[in-house]
């Protein structure tokens, strides 16, 4: 079974990578954005860092559903190795493929998307809490200037290597 965390800072290209990745193993696809309480993007939208405390049930919530699901890719931050452990504690066998995205190019993908919750303002934050996952993490890399179709091939060479 395939359970798989796709990571990265805000506007590094999760929600469309996970989606063509989920496509390709024949997964459902759930964005842990849409598993935010209300309370929680109001909190983003008017320009502030969530909270640790605001966190850890969010980050339940995306546990449960991956843990409900069959194969299944979650697009999700996880930006300390905290969440990710969260995450790791209600998903046997969670993989974590991590988008090495640079401030420039997010901040150009945040700038060009409409109707998301995330202003650019966060960008800084989100860099300033990114702890990318170590060797011990075993995590995919995946380098978002290469077209989608290419990260999903070398992730899947990836996943099956393991």
């Amino acid at each position: 079974m395939q359970k798989i965390v796709v990571m990265g800072v805000s506007g590094s290209g999760k929600s469309t990578l996970g989606v063509a990745l989920a496509h390709a193993l024949g997964a459902t696809f759930i964005d842990a954005d849409d598993l935010h309480p209300a309370e929680n993007v109001a909190h983003m939208a008017a320009g502030r860092a969530l909270t640790d405390a605001m966190r850890w049930p969010w980050l339940d919530r995306c546990a449960d559903a991956m843990a409900q699901a069959g194969d299944v890719v979650l697009a999700c931050s996880a930006l300390r190795r905290a969440y990710r452990d969260r995450l790791r504690a209600g998903v046997a066998g969670l993989r974590l493929v991590h988008i090495e995205a640079t401030p420039d190019l997010t901040a150009a993908r945040m700038a060009d998307r409409a109707g998301h919750f995330m202003p650019t303002t966060l960008l800084d934050s989100q860099f300033a809490t990114l702890e990318p996952p170590d060797g011990t993490e075993a995590p995919i890399i995946s380098d978002p200037a290469l077209p989608v179709a290419e990260q999903v091939a070398d992730i899947l060479t990836k996943l099956r290597e393991v």
